[in-house]
């Protein structure tokens, strides 16, 4: 089920949908598409979907991936969350600066309004653990946010991740020379704001075996960081699977195996 956000609605539209209240709501500041059936009181479990780099037809589908997760995970609601300046196939568009998808967008302005965001959503599901799913460099940035602002998120699920920021980045300058990869950027790198992650965090990293964007390295160096911190990291590599793979059966399982790890909020 599909609930568009809208934080002040009559009494008549009451019932139609469970994310429909006559009450203001935090607002989010981003753009976020709802999906799940449990009342809000109800919700154990919410996933953010934070969405890869490119134009919506260069990443794969986090709408989906978030209607999946919500009909396949009990007591949950997903949210598909459009990163500053990221527009959908649908054409809805989040306010801010999408930059020039080269790693230039892991940046602290760009984590602050997501990590606000999710605090707004946490603030919607007082009673639920936060998962953060993130596809590509979507997967840097809920990284990051684990590491600056540990109060936020109770697991990440890293899908394809650019884990290791520079190494990343002097990898695609090789890989794609014609966009400037070799610009300084202000971009956190996930490797280095590890320390900060919560030991209680929970955390599944995934990688296809034959990714040519993020290949396995990257993802391989951060689940032995997080490791070696004692953090429970469930990390796997999908024999013949690519880059595109948020939608795969196994990261939709991965989420419902981290989500039911995670002890209920009291």
């Amino acid at each position: 089920m599909r609930c568009k956000h809208a934080w002040i609605l009559p009494l008549l539209m009451l019932g139609a949908c469970s994310e429909l209240h006559t009450v203001a709501l935090p607002d989010p500041g981003l753009y976020g598409e709802t999906f799940g059936k449990a009342p809000r009181a109800d919700v154990r479990t919410l996933i953010v979907v934070l969405n890869g780099d490119g134009l919506p037809d260069e990443r794969a589908d986090a709408r989906q991936f978030a209607e999946t997760a919500s009909e396949t995970i009990p007591e949950s609601a997903a949210v598909a969350l459009l990163r500053p300046g990221y527009a959908d196939a649908q054409g809805h568009r989040s306010p801010g600066e999408r930059g020039g998808d080269t790693g230039d967008n892991y940046t602290d302005d760009r984590l602050r309004t997501i990590g606000d965001a999710i605090a707004a959503y946490r603030q919607r599901y007082p009673k639920a653990n936060v998962i953060v799913v993130g596809d590509s460099g979507g997967a840097a940035i809920a990284a990051n946010l684990a590491g600056i602002r540990p109060d936020l998120v109770d697991g990440v699920v890293l899908v394809g991740c650019p884990c290791t920021l520079p190494e990343w980045r002097a990898y695609m300058e090789r890989k794609a020379p014609d966009k400037p990869w070799e610009q300084p950027v202000a971009s956190l790198d996930p490797l280095k704001t590890a320390g900060g992650i919560s030991p209680t965090l929970r955390a599944a990293i995934i990688v296809g075996a034959d990714d040519s964007v993020t290949p396995v390295q990257f993802s391989r160096s951060y689940a032995e960081a997080l490791t070696l911190r004692g953090i429970a990291t469930d990390y796997r590599i999908l024999p013949g699977r690519g880059h595109a793979i948020l939608n795969d059966p196994e990261v939709v399982a991965a989420t419902g195996r981290l989500a039911a790890s995670l002890p209920e909020e009291s």
